[in-house]
């Protein structure tokens, strides 16, 4: 892999370490291995943000989650967060959010959060010569009546044509809302929840079933019933290797039959993606019934 892109990607892996502390452009050489001056460039190059934009962004989006999820003054959270003033904090919120931090963490409506890739995950092309999965952890769990929010694609089955057609910032606005499962999901539909000339494959967040929050434009909203998933789990492994471990999943759910426990494949429901996160194995969750 280029040099350059393993530097920015240091860069980033730094950043994201030391968000709540200053951060120099000399700090970021050091662990890039460049020169203060190129750093700056091939960051831009590759992120598209100047570094700062990027700092600023990031924190200003760790802020709006502690301020959904947390009771904390807006001083507090500002200079946490490195801003100087409660005013500048303030004025930076309402920029990059069209809205009050105060008023935010009062009433937290969908807001499209800065969520950021690491730069080596986009260029880099798939290796076939990572070990097979040794173990998949396998377990029956139970998904309460819930609504789901949902954005749709066009045609996607999987989740690159998903971002070519909808784009990779939903997520960021997915993770802003309040998820019963803590987190945003990606849904491959059964037919009756697919609408004409729209994707199978979709992203979303589950909800509570009497949720009446604010709609973001273009979301639809589905509701689920209560229903029974036998979660397959794979083996940690290396964030570069992520397509793979998601490969080799995918294959060890074609072999499993779940009739070994008393079960059968349940049609109705969707499948689930969870983000394939390195640290915990790569997550997809199958209706049963």
């Amino acid at each position: 892999m280029d040099e350059r892109i393993l530097a920015v990607q240091r860069m980033q892996d730094f950043i994201e370490k030391n968000l709540y502390n200053e951060i120099t452009l000399l700090d970021l050489s050091k662990v890039s291995l460049f020169s203060p001056w190129y750093s700056y460039r091939i960051f831009k190059e590759y992120i598209g943000l100047s570094i700062s934009d990027y700092i600023r962004k990031l924190r200003l989006s760790k802020s709006a989650l502690k301020l959904r999820d947390n009771k904390i003054k807006i001083i507090d959270i500002a200079f946490e967060m490195g801003f100087k003033s409660v005013d500048g904090y303030q004025r930076a919120f309402q920029k990059e959010f069209n809205c009050n931090p105060y008023e935010y963490s009062k009433n937290p409506v969908p807001i499209y959060l800065f969520n950021p890739y690491g730069v080596k995950f986009r260029n880099m092309e798939a290796k076939k010569n990572m070990e097979k999965v040794k173990n998949v952890f396998v377990q029956v769990v139970e998904k309460p009546e819930r609504k789901v929010i949902i954005k749709r694609g066009i045609k996607a089955t999987e989740y690159f044509e998903y971002c070519k057609e909808v784009g990779c910032e939903v997520w960021g606005l997915l993770t802003s809302i309040k998820s019963i499962s803590r987190e945003p999901v990606c849904l491959w539909l059964p037919n009756k929840y697919v609408k004409e000339n729209t994707s199978v494959y979709v992203q979303g967040v589950e909800v509570d079933i009497n949720y009446d929050g604010l709609m973001p434009e273009g979301f639809d909203i589905i509701e689920l019933p209560k229903s029974k998933y036998l979660m397959f789990q794979g083996e940690p492994f290396k964030e570069e290797d992520y397509c793979i471990a998601i490969e080799e999943l995918q294959e060890s759910i074609k072999k499993y039959d779940p009739s070994v426990i008393g079960y059968k494949w349940d049609t109705e429901n969707p499948k689930i993606q969870l983000e394939p996160i390195g640290e915990r194995g790569y997550i997809e969750l199958h209706p049963i019934k």
